[in-house]
Formats: C-alpha cells, structure tokens, sequence
C-alpha cells in the first residue's frame, strides 16, 4: 500500500510540474503554432507543384492545428491554398503522394460546404485505387510490386482514404476502407520488421541476412526517423476516422500500439529522436519532422485513451520541449532533415514546409493535452 501511495504521488508531481512548464500552456502552444504558419506562409518551398506530396503533409498540419485551435488564420490558409491550386491533386496517378493535399480539402469541405470542389480528389481515388496498372497484373520485377510499395506513403494515401470514406453510407464506407486496409497489409507485410517493431523505408532496405545488406556502422538495420514518423502520424490520422466497430481497426490500433512503445523505448534524453533511429551516434542531434511526427502520435493516443497518460506523458512533454527549441524567434522551424530516403543530416537553418507540417500537428495535440 506504502509503495502505491508514494507511485501515485510520484505521477501527480510528474503531472503538476508538466502543467507549470510555460510551453504547455495552451496559449502559448498555439503562440508558437500560429507563428511556423506565419513564417511558412511567407517562405514557400520551391516545390515540384503547389500540389505536390511536401505542401501535402504541411497543409494537413495547418488543417490539425485549425481543429484544435479554431484560430482563423489557419482555416484561411487552407482556403487560399486550395483556391490557388483549383481543388486539384497532382499528377502521378498511381503514387499515394499525389493526393496527399486532399486531406486538407476534406478537412475544409467538413468545415464550410460548398467552397471545395472535391471532383478531382475523387477521380484521383478512383483510378488509384481501381485502374488496371502493371503492378496489378503481376509483371513488375524490381521494388515496387505493390501500390504502396515505400512507408511514407502510408502516411499520404490511407488518411485522405479514411476520411473521404466518412462521407459515404456504413456498407460503402466500409467497402472503401477494406481496400485501404488490402493495399495498407500489402506494405505492411512486406516493409514492417516483426523484431524491431519498425518499417523499412522501402525494399532496397529490408534486412535479409546478407553482407551486402545496407546498415548502419554499428551493425544495426537502417531504420529512418521520419519514415517511421511517417507511418506512426498516418496511423492516428487513419484511426481516428476508423468508425470503433470497423473489422479491421484492431489491426491498425496494434500496430499504433506496437510501434508507440518501440518509439518511447529508443527516445534520447534531449526529447527529439535522431534520423537514425538504432544508430543515434550516426548524426548525433535531434530531428524535427520525425519528432514532430511522433509526438503527434503520442500525444493523440494520450487524448484519445489508447496510450497511458503517466507512462507518455514525459515522452511526448520533453520532444515537445525539444520542438520548441527547434523554432527560430521568425517562427522558422528549423532541424529538419532534408528530402530523402534515409537517415542524413540536419542543422538549425535547415528547413522543410513538411517539417513546419510536423510542427502544427505535434502542437495540435500537444495542446489538447492540457483541456
């Protein structure tokens, strides 16, 4: 009795000292989130399109941190944005980041109807999803045998997928979300590691045994932070638009699960993860855009019951801490790791509008966590 008594006192000290840190109270969260969006919206990315994958992930961000905060000057940016971009998706049909920007038209389309038109994202689903394409006939030789055949697109596809489904009657929604969930088993089986509870980037990093295999220096496989961010921040926009009685959400509520532990057990001291997730020595400094990824994550599964409050809690408050010290006095939010495949480098002047995206979601949450 003596030993729980001084446990639960341990968790309510732990809980009250969270709460007097002054980047957890909530106006200055949104201070701070308001600011990246400020300081994004006046530095665009030379992106390969309005449209593209990188103002895909930021824009879901500006969308997140809207539903939080309901401040007009995210809900705003989404406008002007889709209105620039004439509601259109990019240009690669069968590549899940060409439809990542509809997240945010859904999400809009939610909020005020009859202001986005939605044709585009739904032809974009339809032909990805159904049209007749090499790799459905069986004759693709090399990595991409499957749709979804790298991790982050389970960040770009599957969310919009599970949102667009909402708008349909339960047995077409759910039609629609089995065949998220076939493609989403697909990566799965062929990129998730059973033993390190992480995804491979893709196929040219699974782990077989080899001496030609990739790894890291120390021997360890090449696990990517913000390719594994990718996925964990996918998951908690995925489920939370998973109706509770859906077939097939203990499988993705397992695999959050599973992956949240893993990520909580190799977080570094200083809060923010490397790009190198088994081989932090590799670029031995905090990361943003997986951080961010994962600290949205976390903090969605303490808002929503799925993780336990005192066991994340620290988790989710020191990489918070550690994004917080990642944002430049502009706004600018800097650490993030370049466009890439695999774990590089960063540095305090390196940025991505996908990072400030990374940003506004962790700080979505992050701030629900004190309401």
């Amino acid at each position: 009795m003596r030993i729980s008594i001084i446990i639960t006192g341990l968790l309510l000290t732990l809980l009250v000292s969270c709460r007097s840190v002054p980047e957890l109270k909530p106006d200055a969260i949104e201070n701070k989130m308001v600011a990246a969006l400020k300081w994004q919206e006046a530095n665009p990315i030379q992106a390969k399109a309005p449209t593209d994958w990188t103002n895909g992930a930021y824009y879901t961000g500006v969308a997140r941190a809207h539903d939080a905060t309901d401040n007009a000057v995210f809900l705003q940016a989404l406008k002007d944005m889709g209105e620039r971009n004439a509601w259109q998706t990019y240009e690669r049909t069968y590549h899940a980041d060409d439809v990542a920007i509809s997240y945010a038209y859904l999400y809009l389309d939610e909020k005020q109807p009859n202001v986005v038109d939605l044709e585009p994202t739904e032809a974009f689903l339809d032909a990805h999803l159904n049209a007749p394409h090499e790799w459905r006939a069986g004759t693709r030789n090399d990595e991409k045998t499957i749709l979804w055949w790298w991790c982050d697109a389970l960040f770009m596809a599957p969310p919009v997928i599970a949102e667009y489904a909402t708008r349909y009657p339960d047995s077409d929604r759910d039609a629609l979300l089995d065949t998220m969930y076939t493609y989403y088993r697909e990566t799965y089986d062929m990129l998730y590691d059973q033993d390190e509870h992480l995804f491979a980037r893709d196929g040219r990093y699974l782990w077989t045994g080899s001496t030609d295999d990739r790894k890291e220096a120390n021997g360890k496989k090449i696990f990517w932070s913000r390719g594994n961010g990718w996925v964990m921040g996918g998951l908690a926009l995925i489920l939370d638009e998973l109706p509770a009685d859906y077939e097939h959400r203990p499988f993705f509520l397992d695999l959050y699960r599973e992956m949240a532990a893993k990520v909580k057990a190799i977080q570094p001291e200083d809060g923010l993860w490397r790009t190198s997730l088994l081989s932090p020595e590799s670029f031995d400094h905090g990361e943003v855009s997986g951080s961010g990824f994962y600290t949205f994550a976390l903090a969605w599964g303490i808002n929503n019951g799925i993780l336990d409050r005192g066991e994340y809690l620290p988790v989710v408050t020191k990489a918070w801490k550690g994004l917080t010290e990642a944002q430049q006095a502009s706004g600018k939010v800097g650490w993030v790791q370049d466009i890439g495949a695999d774990p590089q480098p960063a540095s305090a002047d390196s940025w991505q509008n996908f990072g400030t995206g990374a940003f506004l979601l962790a700080g979505s949450e992050v701030l629900k966590l004190k309401q």
